[in-house]
């Protein structure tokens, strides 16, 4: 089983970040109860650009959940349509091939969901399966790519797909003064990114040759809840929409669970933290990641493609994830034989792993 491709997709609306804060400032001024809190948290994001589906102004004219995620659907559709041509053109399949579609967002719903109506759009297999996912966040990457590993193992000579799409900027509140809000704003950004999956038995699965780009078979997945943690982050959802539910504590939970979590997944394989060659995990900001450095112990540099990802594009929630892997994919990948992990964490609050080899 192997990751084969993927595809991403961003909007053309790209701002630098003082340009975000500054429109956002000028909106929500009156509302903001320290003067200049806003530029000073989003200084501190780590983030130079973000995508926007839509022009800055045009997010001021929005009222009511309905309208905006109107929006959201009409964006999904065009960015999560651009992704899987993108993920399938780097492998020479087509919508045909795909036998299951799993397609992960948290930030609007649809019904029927973005997978249905992209499988009108641009025909899928009339028998293809579809799996939506709404509520895992930011983890929801790597999950949804052990979720169609889990597929693929059970049905080896079919391809999966996986499609994220993410339009942060839809769920910012500006009536909404809150740290949470005020920090989210200048963290997420807007994207999509698609995963192919190959089962073992299918002609992707193979061994690379020495003119196809590597790509990382995947050896086990891990799944972990940590109990009594919902109210770390999330949404409260009502009348406006997506509010924010964003605690403090995230960092320090990242810093206390994480590094047993793998080293207990690893042991499982018979492996250690120092035969990891690589680490492609969720961009969540500075101090996640600073908090995942802290307590896996990592050399520097060893998240240097998470904190890029972080800087030219902000948090893409359950996409970032994805955007990184494409990076080891076509710019970092393995020697022959090396061990990755990926992983990513979200609301519950739990971790989702996936142990890879080039």
């Amino acid at each position: 089983m192997r990751i084969a491709s993927v595809g991403t997709a961003f909007p053309v609306h790209r701002y630098p970040q003082a340009v975000i804060t500054e429109a956002l400032e000028e909106r929500m001024q009156d509302k903001l109860v320290t003067p200049g809190i806003m530029n000073r948290l989003h200084s501190n994001c780590g983030v130079d650009f973000r995508h926007i589906m839509f022009p800055l102004d045009t997010l001021g004219t929005l009222s009511g959940f309905g309208p905006t995620n109107d929006l959201w659907i009409k964006g999904a559709l065009e960015l999560g349509q651009q992704a899987i041509e993108r993920a399938l053109d780097q492998v020479g399949l087509t919508p045909s091939d795909i036998s299951a579609i799993f397609f992960t967002s948290v930030t609007g719903i649809a019904c029927p969901s973005i997978d249905a109506r992209l499988a009108n759009r641009m025909g899928f297999p009339r028998h293809v399966k579809r799996v939506p996912i709404f509520g895992l966040g930011c983890v929801a990457g790597a999950a949804g790519i052990s979720r169609a590993i889990d597929y693929v193992r059970a049905f080896p000579k079919q391809y999966a797909l996986l499609l994220s799409v993410e339009l942060c900027s839809l769920t910012w509140q500006e009536n909404d003064s809150s740290m949470a809000n005020v920090v989210a704003c200048g963290l997420f950004g807007d994207g999509a990114a698609a995963v192919v999956v190959a089962g073992e038995e299918t002609a992707l699965a193979e061994e690379p040759t020495s003119v196809q780009r590597p790509c990382p078979r995947v050896l086990d997945t891990r799944s972990t809840y940590y109990p009594d943690t919902e109210h770390l982050m999330g949404w409260n959802i009502n009348e406006s929409g997506f509010n924010i539910v964003l605690s403090a504590d995230v960092p320090q939970l990242v810093n206390t669970e994480l590094r047993g979590t793998v080293e207990a997944f690893l042991a499982d394989n018979n492996l250690s933290m120092g035969q990891i060659c690589s680490f492609i995990f969720h961009s969540g900001g500075p101090k996640v990641l600073k908090a995942m450095e802290s307590s896996l112990k990592l050399p520097p540099h060893a998240l240097s493609a998470s904190w890029n990802s972080l800087r030219q594009r902000g948090n893409l929630s359950s996409a970032s994830v994805l955007t990184v892997m494409q990076d080891f994919l076509l710019n970092r990948p393995g020697s022959p034989g090396c061990y990755s992990m990926m992983g990513a964490m979200g609301p519950a609050f739990c971790s989702e792993l996936l142990l890879l080899q080039w």
